[in-house]
């Protein structure tokens, strides 16, 4: 995996045995591959919102018309699909731990501000190239804060698996099996088939009740004016709880961002391209940036690009983007069927639960293997003290008594949750404390902490955290 999300330095040869241009395949092919990129897609990005309480059909408009629009910025070069990021699912619970509708477009509009900061650093990579910019957000603060985002999930996973253990559990062992031993597709949707699997168990066993099926329309809007951040102004508008959205929420950006490049650098290695270098990070970013702001205004999830997509690409070897852009337009149909949405929203929390038990934990298992792979070193004590004070503030204050820590400020009461305390603490530390470590650059140039070429060259792969199966 390090090597596969290793900067390539190929130039834009091709791939052997590869496919650039799916039109040379025929519709019918390339109508398939759109279907397979939207079903690799689907099991995580509709995930999110049954988690937080959000549209599921909102979700699937945006995750449509988000990738829809990356494709448009980053030159229609990138065969990379945007679907629902699960680094900000802590900031949606912070804000509406139990997805109060009233809330969460409060929630939406910390995640809105969080995508302006994608633009801020589209800016300075394009202004002050990426080597600069890097060191501000190296892997001994994003892998500790990705650890503290699956642990301070976890309880809700728990709580929801004690609603029916069994259908948990068989959705943990449906996972398990589809990604330890399946095969081709089978291997690279593990969380639609656990969904899946242990809905028919759950089903089976009554635990669900489809009446709102029943009720539900064919066809209908997938937007509603009360769901987005424009129903906000009014004189109902509670600017503390606006303020305490943005603070906390805001923080987590940082780590979706490393993700991005990540993410680009997987694509490219996979696809023998350098979309590093052309179209550019800047571009990409601010595709991605632009996508989540556009989502998160009218109450869909934030998006980020998705390593579901970039399996299929290595598997079918078709690397061109029209097939992504079909997917997108797939997604964007379902939106629009209200009765495919009630399917999803009366899913039982135990398989909820179940799916929730293994992705939390991956979460956390991801910030870990970041720390590994950029290999952190922890005999020094400033590593080991900004990676301490990150996870225990994270964890200790989403878990005290309070939930978080209240700010009072004049006439309003600021929220800051233990997520965002930590990663301005982690943020703020390896700025101030001594002892820089050298880091690899996008270009895989190795950069000391003043910029100038470090004296020892490790093998330091760009990979940024993953928030996803």
């Amino acid at each position: 995996m390090a090597d596969e999300m290793q900067v390539p330095t190929m130039g834009a040869q091709d791939a052997p045995d590869a496919v650039y241009d799916a039109r040379t395949l025929g519709r019918p092919k390339m109508f398939v591959f759109g279907l397979q990129h939207m079903f690799a897609m689907f099991g995580a990005t509709i995930l999110v919102p049954t988690l937080t309480g959000l549209s599921v059909s909102a979700t699937l408009l945006f995750a449509g018309l988000g990738t829809l629009l990356f494709h448009l910025l980053s030159q229609r070069k990138v065969p990379a699909f945007l679907g629902s990021s699960f680094a900000f699912i802590a900031g949606y619970a912070a804000i509406a731990p139990h997805g109060e509708a009233e809330l969460l477009p409060y929630a939406c509009l910390g995640v809105a501000c969080a995508g302006l900061l994608y633009l801020v650093l589209s800016a300075l990579f394009r202004a002050f190239g990426a080597a600069r910019v890097m060191r501000f957000f190296p892997p001994v603060v994003t892998g500790p804060i990705v650890i503290a985002i699956g642990l301070t999930l976890a309880s809700s996973a728990i709580q929801n698996c004690q609603t029916n253990w069994l259908v948990a559990l068989v959705a943990v062992a449906t996972i398990i099996v589809a990604n330890i031993w399946g095969r081709k597709m089978v291997r690279i949707i593990p969380i639609l088939l656990g969904v899946l699997v242990s809905y028919a168990v759950a089903t089976a066993l009554g635990e669900v009740d489809f009446t709102p099926v029943e009720t539900a329309s064919w066809i209908g809007l997938p937007v509603l004016w009360d769901n987005t951040v424009f129903a906000l102004a009014g004189p109902s508008f509670n600017a503390g709880l606006a303020i305490t959205a943005i603070i906390t929420i805001v923080p987590l950006a940082f780590a979706t961002m490393i993700e991005h490049i990540g993410d680009i650098s997987a694509i490219s290695s996979t696809c023998n391209r350098n979309y590093i270098a052309n179209p550019g990070l800047h571009r990409t970013l601010l595709g991605d940036g632009l996508a989540t702001i556009l989502a998160s205004l009218f109450g869909a999830p934030a998006n980020t690009t998705y390593g579901e997509n970039t399996g299929v690409l290595a598997l079918t070897r078709v690397f061109d983007p029209r097939v992504i852009r079909l997917a997108a337009l797939f997604a964007i149909v379902f939106s629009f069927c209200p009765k495919f949405s009630a399917v999803i929203e009366v899913m039982p929390a135990c398989v909820i639960g179940g799916v929730s038990l293994v992705l939390y934990g991956m979460i956390s298992a991801v910030g870990i293997r970041n720390l590994v792979e950029n290999h952190v070193d922890f005999t020094l004590s400033r590593n080991i003290v900004i990676t301490a004070l990150i996870i225990v503030l994270s964890i200790g204050i989403a878990y005290s008594t309070a939930g978080a820590v209240v700010i009072p400020a004049g006439s309003i009461t600021i929220s800051l949750s233990g997520l965002a305390i930590g990663s301005l603490t982690g943020i703020i530390l390896n700025m101030i404390l001594p002892g820089h470590e050298a880091y690899r650059a996008v270009d895989g140039t190795e950069v000391a902490a003043d910029d100038t070429p470090a004296a020892t060259a490790g093998d330091l792969p760009l990979e940024g955290p993953s928030t996803r199966l």
